[in-house]
């Protein structure tokens, strides 16, 4: 297998979001806009938050696009305008295919709020081609235990999205979270046809987000520090379409968007009880 070579390497940016958590975010920023795909993300924390002191996402929309929540500590509820409601903890992933439209909240759970802890994870933004922007919303909430996860010779990595995984996704992703002993190497195919990077959240190069060039097969990671690193590893077929974005709508034109916020306004997304 061929590896493929890094392009370019950017730095995640800190930034607040929601209502008031801090993330490091490689994009979309002045640097990086987007990168098909994929149009956002941010890693949230980590954070240790004393009682009450949590933050999450209050009540806000969403069409055209899909979010993908991975919660490394801590725990999260969330709840929608359909009625859904459920919880995620350390681990666990949740899928969210926004489609035509949904309103939604992500906030801590009534434990953290009320004895504190640390929280830690990352929101995913995937891109929806046009034909699929206003199917039906879809969650798929995936608790730990039911993600595969392959060790061998230093190597873990945790298959969120790809061959083998359980969560079914509209268009070809690769998304694994991979950790490496020092020493250790990783080594995984990736279409030719793929939009590749990494992003490093633990150990040497944290805070990295890497771009991979299309001259190989596949990816290799080398872990040639003295301590452990912790890595996300993204890959999709680029949709190659017109992006037209404003806050949370992602649509092909400015009108689409127009249509969105008088959607949403106008209470035809729904509202949460």
């Amino acid at each position: 297998m061929k590896s493929r070579t890094v392009k370019k390497v950017i730095q995640a940016q800190r930034t607040v979001e929601g209502g008031g958590f801090v993330v490091r975010r490689p994009f979309p920023t002045r640097t990086l806009d987007q990168y098909d795909p994929f149009l956002l993300l941010d890693e949230m924390g980590p954070s240790d938050n004393e009682p009450g002191q949590a933050k999450g996402a209050p009540d806000h929309p969403h069409r055209g696009f899909e979010t993908v929540t991975y919660l490394l500590d801590g725990e999260f509820q969330h709840r929608d305008s359909a009625g859904n409601h459920g919880e995620l903890k350390a681990g666990d992933v949740q899928w969210m295919t926004a489609g035509n439209g949904v309103v939604h909240s992500e906030m801590p759970s009534e434990k953290i709020l009320r004895e504190g802890g640390r929280l830690h994870g990352f929101q995913l933004w995937v891109n929806l081609a046009k034909k699929d922007k206003r199917i039906p919303p879809r969650y798929q909430d995936t608790p730990s235990a039911k993600i595969p996860v392959i060790e061998k010779d230093g190597t873990r990595v945790k298959v969120i999205a790809g061959p083998g995984a359980v969560i079914e996704t509209r268009i070809p992703i690769l998304y694994l979270h991979v950790t490496l002993k020092p020493g250790a190497k990783f080594e995984h195919e990736v279409p030719k046809d793929f939009a590749l990077f990494t992003y490093v959240f633990d150990g040497a190069g944290s805070g990295e987000m890497r771009i991979y060039g299309d001259d190989g097969d596949g990816i290799v990671l080398q872990n040639d520090s003295d301590s452990k690193q912790e890595i996300l590893v993204l890959g999709g077929r680029p949709i190659r379409e017109p992006v037209a974005r404003y806050g949370p709508f992602v649509m092909n034109t400015v009108e689409e968007i127009e249509e969105a916020f008088d959607d949403y306004r106008s209470g035809r997304m729904g509202r949460i009880a």
